[in-house]
């Protein structure tokens, strides 16, 4: 009797393991601790990758998983790859000797966007095929910028638009869409963006619903500079109620004292507009200092009309000059003050490093003078210390806010951004949870802009995923030094490739450029 429960346990035991499914894999991750950036729990499932697509998630032992490779997760997190929403790696994209992408890679994103703040390269169709040419090492979605077609239209002329001239902006911006644009961008506080009014931006925004595109967004002042930072939302949020299209409001930030303390009301803003049906989302940066270039920060709009050699003219113009230094030292006061405003990048390499205050000291002017004469030797970048812990902790917590490092030159956020806000804001302050980090760092990007099969550890998805250390992830670039890779990621796949290789850059470019 007790021989013939054994054949049939066994007969089972045969017969069960011959009915396991098999799959064929390129690489198996086991082990790890998965966050599948949905779920609101983890899980220990196995991942299987085939070419460029996960083909299994799940209990590996019900499945028969025959794998060229397989990478023991253990003690790591399993994690989508990251979806930047707000960067300027165009910058770097379109550069062979720069397009890895590596300040991105290394914090675990494995898509950027580009073309925000309303400045995109023109056309979308000559850059797309130059990644594809030479390689790129994230994935890549592009907006097209509306001051680019205003540009493009009118120049930097401080004026309307004409009905023609809307016209035209239209015929380009569908033409940028068909080439595989995802949506509008605009940055209404620069200019020549801040010389156009509400209407035109909306009437550039139907020709994106009409092509189910997304309006990505730089307020028209997120301070107290011109219309004030909560006429701004409002101005946002007609937009996107008029035009029928989504909202997303870049970097969101209570920027200076004269708008600390606002985020509340902001809040309440959105919410209201959730009720009413129309799509409001946001990206936010994990820091208290903002970055820009040092015109756009403190030097009048009307005074830069026509570009920078126009702004001089006028600044040499005695009737002028007085009137431009006036306006220009209210908007230090509005940036903190003059200590507040740091030099991060210059082509003076003694301005680097120094604030205002400092340079006007060392140059025997006033500080707003000082900005001249340092905007005389070239673009000027500055880091810009004028928000405050309560704001940031407060627009963090919001479900329709996710992670975006508007990364560029000279600030730590391009090679810090999303290890430092797993490192300072879940694992140290615990202001939010790892899920939230997570799915507010992939899927829900993935769903604001409309990214097909991407942001999720789903069956058919395509393989971008990461793993790092819940350690160690964490940023490392600062304001001194905003050149040094974060660390803690240690395995980074792209498009089903290993790219980054126990901590290792493996030197693939398997990013693609992706297509509305």
């Amino acid at each position: 009797m007790k021989l013939k429960s054994f054949i049939s346990l066994l007969l089972l035991i045969i017969i069960s393991s011959c009915s396991k499914k098999n799959i064929e894999a390129d690489i198996l991750i086991v082990n790890g601790t998965v966050y599948n950036g949905f779920d609101k729990t983890s899980s220990k499932h196995s991942i299987a990758i085939k070419d460029d697509k996960i083909v299994f998630v799940g209990n590996d032992k019900q499945v028969q998983i025959d794998a060229k490779r397989m990478i023991d997760a253990q003690g790591l997190i399993v994690s989508p790859g990251f979806i930047d929403p707000h960067t300027h790696a165009d910058r770097e994209l379109k550069d062979p000797e720069k397009s890895h992408n590596k300040p991105f890679v290394f914090q675990g994103i494995t898509t950027v966007v580009v073309g925000n703040d309303g400045d995109s390269f023109y056309p979308i169709s000559k850059y797309s095929n130059l990644y594809k040419k030479h390689g790129i090492g994230t994935n890549v979605v592009q907006l097209v910028g509306h001051g680019t077609i205003r540009e493009e239209v009118i120049g930097k002329v401080d004026r309307k638009a004409t009905n023609e001239e809307i016209k035209k902006m239209q015929d380009l911006m569908q033409k940028e869409m068909e080439d595989g644009a995802f949506g509008m961008s605009t940055g209404l506080f620069y200019s020549p963006g801040s010389y156009s009014n509400t209407e035109e931006v909306i009437s550039l925004a139907k020709i994106i619903a009409a092509n189910d595109g997304i309006y990505d967004t730089h307020l028209r002042d997120e301070s107290s500079y011109t219309v004030g930072l909560i006429k701004a939302v409002e101005e946002a949020i007609k937009i996107g109620e008029e035009a029928k299209l989504p909202i997303h409001i870049s970097h969101i930030k209570c920027l200076g004292v004269d708008v600390w303390n606002e985020s509340e009301k902001i809040v309440k803003m959105i919410e209201e507009s959730h009720k009413k049906g129309i799509q409001v989302s946001a990206n936010q940066y994990p820091y208290d200092a903002s970055a820009t270039g040092l015109k756009s920060a403190v030097v009048p709009r009307w005074a830069e009309s026509g570009g920078k050699d126009s702004l001089f003219i006028r600044y040499k113009n005695p009737n002028l000059k007085k009137r431009i230094l006036e306006e220009t030292k209210k908007n230090i006061k509005r940036r903190g003050g003059p200590d507040k405003l740091l030099i991060v990048k210059s082509e003076e390499p003694k301005y680097v490093g120094k604030n205002i205050l400092e340079v006007s000291e060392m140059l025997k002017v006033s500080p707003e003078e000082a900005v001249f004469e340092t905007l005389q030797t070239g673009y000027i970048r500055v880091a810009s210390f004028n928000m405050n812990q309560k704001d940031i902790a407060i627009f963090m917590k919001q479900s329709w806010v996710v992670t975006g490092s508007d990364g560029n030159t000279g600030h730590p956020r391009k090679y810090g951004s999303f290890p430092r806000k797993y490192h300072k804001y879940v694992k140290e302050e615990k202001q939010i949870d790892i899920v939230t980090f997570i799915n507010n760092s992939s899927a829900k990007t993935a769903e604001i802009f409309k990214i097909k099969n991407r942001g999720k550890l789903k069956e058919g998805f395509f393989a971008d995923i990461i793993i790092f250390d819940p350690q160690n992830f964490k940023d490392k670039a600062n304001y001194i030094d905003s050149f040094q890779f974060s660390e803690g990621l240690i395995y980074s796949v792209i498009n089903g490739k290993v790219i980054v290789d126990n901590e290792k850059f493996t030197n693939k470019l398997e990013g693609r450029v992706l297509e509305k």
